[in-house]
């Protein structure tokens, strides 16, 4: 009987699936990668080698202030092996630069300071600038143009005051955008409330090529790298990260040139073919992934794409911040009726998108294709308002799976595992 490891929070749950019904375990190949060296050493390459740019030192080279965007604390970026080496740079190319790390929380709420000590570490968090993103900071942003979708692209000032803006950050599968990574860093990462709801509105949701591992013709992906270019973002270090969140591979350079490669390889490594099962197990791949439930609808459409119509999704996810979203709970709380949620999505014009529409309508979305079993620390009734079967191990979360296809005549149904549904790119 094959047993399966899930992450949950920083620890693994556990299932022993009957061989008759197992349909596989869907993994990204990355486990299997060998990387060239240690984290510190694959970041300090990159950066010894940019791509498309000259390296970080002489760019920093007469530079005054210097702003180097930060992931927030809701991704697993590896700013400790990161930052270093970019401040060392850009210090050998100007000595005196005033560095400011911005940390881009896009929409989400502000970092705490043991949080910053946990991502960077107590000497950087001591003796840097810091400075957490707030998309709602009318003082501290400004207008810089139109996004090629029509919407008005407002940022960070402090980016728009630097003399040179560079940025870290990781690149894995995302489910809207085809990646994260390079632009992201602008456009969410420190631009107004208003460009990001522009940014994520219901019709460019709706777009098919709004799905993971796609850039081709994606609207959201071509408003974001303008929103970069429009910014000046001269310079990035993206890593891509293992299961185990340690770094197996790094570019640095040109904002898109860089990122290109970087989603090559992980499109090398990540892409599985769809198998489609009655249900399937999916995970956001632990901490800090699957703090809230907002967060781990990414973990889900992994299943979305490969579970049968009708069929269930387990979906594992620790949530010991809550439902991560007001608006977003509010949203699946009040309404009932799915179709009319999505209905009423699609139909909102762009500058009318509320907080959080985006995450609703994928969740829709898949709610509509699957019913959902929730194993977390969530309270029941949060998820129950959310439309989802609330369980608290996998061995009732199976159980009631069985017991949802069992009224719909499907007994002993295939059980497809997806250990980390953020790594893989279902095609």
């Amino acid at each position: 009987m094959p047993v399966v490891k899930f992450p949950y929070g920083k620890d693994f749950l556990s299932l022993d699936i009957p061989e008759s019904r197992f349909a596989g375990v869907m993994e990204s190949h990355m486990h299997e990668y060998k990387p060239a060296g240690t984290p510190d050493e694959l970041v300090r390459t990159a950066m010894a080698n940019p791509i498309g740019t000259p390296t970080l030192a002489v760019m920093a080279e007469g530079k005054k202030k210097v702003v180097i965007i930060c992931s927030d604390h809701t991704r697993p970026v590896p700013s400790k092996v990161i930052i270093p080496p970019m401040l060392e740079e850009i210090r050998k190319g100007s000595p005196d630069a005033d560095i400011t790390l911005l940390v881009a929380t896009g929409c989400h709420r502000e970092t705490t300071k043991e949080e910053l000590i946990n991502k960077f570490g107590e000497d950087i968090v001591a003796n840097e600038k810091i400075v957490v993103h707030d998309c709602d900071d009318t003082d501290n942003l400004v207008y810089i143009g139109k996004l090629p979708s029509g919407g008005d692209l407002i940022v960070n000032k402090l980016a728009v005051e630097a003399d040179l803006l560079v940025a870290e950050g990781f690149i894995e599968p995302h489910f809207f955008a085809g990646f994260s990574g390079g632009r992201k860093s602008i456009l969410p990462g420190i631009a107004s409330r208003k460009t990001v709801v522009y940014n994520h509105n219901g019709k460019f949701i709706d777009d098919p090529h709004s799905r993971t591992g796609i850039v081709d013709g994606n609207p959201i992906h071509n408003d974001m790298l303008y929103a970069a270019r429009a910014a000046h973002l001269a310079y990035i270090v993206n890593v891509i990260n293992d299961s185990n969140k340690t770094p197996i591979y790094a570019v640095a350079g040109d904002v898109d040139l860089a990122h290109r490669v970087g989603r090559e390889f992980l499109s090398s490594q990540c892409q599985v073919p769809a198998n489609m099962s009655d249900i399937v197990i999916s995970t956001n791949g632990g901490y800090p992934l699957d703090q809230n439930i907002y967060q781990s609808v990414k973990g889900m459409t992994a299943a979305e794409a490969t579970v049968k119509e009708g069929g269930v999704i387990i979906m594992l996810s620790k949530c010991n911040d809550g439902h991560g979203g007001k608006v977003f709970y509010e949203t699946f709380r009040d309404e009932k009726n799915l179709q009319r949620m999505m209905d009423t999505f699609i139909a909102t014009p762009p500058t009318e998108t509320i907080i959080d529409q985006w995450q609703s309508q994928i969740f829709a979305r898949l709610l509509m294709r699957a019913t959902v079993v929730f194993v977390s620390d969530a309270p029941d009734d949060m998820v129950s308002d959310l439309h989802m079967v609330p369980a608290h191990s996998m061995e009732e979360a199976l159980a009631k799976a069985d017991e949802i296809l069992a009224a719909k005549g499907i007994k002993d149904g295939s059980i497809l595992s997806i250990p980390d549904g953020v790594s893989v790119m279902v095609v």
